[in-house]
């Protein structure tokens, strides 16, 4: 990581540190007792600050780039607020998303509600010692999850732990821009993405159920979908629309270009960019999946042995013969040696995977498969046509001109649209191997 990123990375940190304060505070002026303050405090630290935050520091960098210079130090802190508001909320989808899918790790660590519940004493009740406490230290005050007692794990209580980091969002909005125009349009917009996001989650989850594979399920209109609602409107469109909210940008404006005024619908502009945007990232992020070393990804490919709609499984669909798709029926969403319907199948549950792999001979089969079909090559395609086209929606920004009112007047309030809040994303994303 560069220095200047690390900075800047640093710098929106720290902004975390108020806001976890300002909520256990909040919490504690509600009257919560002390443990459910620590349990909320751990809840937090825990779930929220830990992944790679690109998508909160966009707020911040979008808003840099909307302005047009650095930001003040009162427009950093409300910016970096909407950026941990972004971060709440795929914290809140993040918990439950992990017990719906019965996962295992998260971010390197035990899913939250699998990791050791917070130490919560308990001046109420008397514990139940074990005979390995000596006798001196049994009347001792101690804390019921202790290393001397068995330690139980968060449990269901992370389902009321994801909706605490939901609800936390629109208490910092009210908190910090109740007084703002914007105010509504930020709630609203909260909401809204919320809400398809949600949609996104169902159609993925009766798409690919748990125990149930069959590819007749799949399509790449159905991928499509999945990735718009699931992935694209909270990842790429939330962060770039809150940046405009807060920079005052209008749901419609006017340009004087030297051939005539064009009026421009800048957030429709954004979402025209945004989405085809998300939906190339979560591409690409399937095809890495299959195609990228673990050394170099950072992971081992699950999502062949792990039943994903993936856009690497749709497109294969389309391309191969019978023959090759009586393969992937037989072996796609298998962790073991032994396709579906062969004798031991039904029994069979350990995978026998090399290094570097997840599954056994079943997923193997179906990369051998993969590569057959010249995976690569169309991914390749797919990278440059999408590519160029996204070039085409950014260019039809415009730029030149001036901005004015129904008058003809120049505007000072806002500088408009600008491509680079869109190229910025593009570039950090166009061919990463990782």
């Amino acid at each position: 990581m560069s220095s200047d990123k690390a900075a800047r990375r640093a710098k929106f940190e720290a902004v975390f540190d108020d806001i976890r304060e300002e909520l256990v505070d909040h919490c504690k002026k509600e009257g919560l007792p002390t443990e459910a303050l620590e349990w909320y405090r751990k809840n937090l630290d825990y779930n929220v600050p830990g992944g790679k935050l690109n998508r909160g520091i966009s707020v911040v960098d979008t808003a840099e780039i909307l302005k047009g210079r650095s930001l003040t130090e009162e427009e950093y802190v409300k910016a970096a607020v909407l950026g941990w508001c972004v971060e709440l909320l795929q914290a809140y989808f993040l918990v439950a998303d992990d017990i719906m899918d019965a996962s295992i790790t998260r971010r390197s660590q035990p899913c939250w509600y699998l990791s050791p519940a917070p130490a919560v004493t308990n001046p109420s009740a008397t514990p139940v010692v074990p005979s390995t406490v000596p006798a001196s230290l049994a009347n001792e005050p101690v804390s019921i999850t202790s290393s001397s007692f068995k330690h139980p794990s968060v449990g269901m209580v992370a389902i009321n732990d994801a909706f605490m980091l939901g609800s936390a969002i629109f208490h910092l909005l009210k908190v910090h821009f109740r007084s703002q125009p914007c105010y509504i349009d930020l709630v609203e917009l909260f909401h809204d993405i919320t809400y398809k996001t949600e949609m996104g989650q169902l159609v993925d989850l009766v798409t690919a159920p748990e125990g149930v594979v069959d590819l007749a399920r799949f399509s790449l209109e159905r991928h499509r979908l999945i990735v718009t609602y699931k992935t694209a409107y909270y990842s790429f469109h939330l962060p770039v629309a809150l940046a405009m909210y807060m920079c005052n940008i209008p749901e419609a404006y006017t340009v004087q270009l030297p051939e005539g005024t064009k009026t421009l619908k800048p957030y429709d502009l954004a979402l025209s960019i945004l989405i085809p945007l998300g939906e190339y990232f979560q591409v690409q992020d399937d095809f890495l999946d299959f195609s990228a070393p673990p050394e170099i990804l950072g992971k081992i490919g699950t999502d062949i042995v792990d039943n994903k709609c993936s856009w690497c499984v749709n497109t294969v669909m389309g391309l191969c013969t019978p023959e090759q798709r009586l393969i992937l029926d037989r072996n796609y969403g298998r962790k073991g040696d032994i396709e579906a319907g062969a004798e031991g199948a039904d029994t069979e549950k350990k995978a026998h995977g090399q290094d570097g792999e997840a599954g056994g001979l079943c997923e193997k089969r179906i990369k051998e498969l993969y590569e057959a079909v010249g995976l690569r090559k169309v991914y390749a395609e797919y990278e440059a046509g999408v590519y160029k086209r996204l070039n085409e929606l950014i260019g039809s920004i415009p730029e030149e001109g001036e901005i004015v009112d129904e008058k003809g007047q120049k505007v000072e309030a806002h500088r408009g649209l600008k491509r680079q809040v869109f190229t910025s994303f593009l570039e950090k994303i166009y061919g990463r191997s990782k």
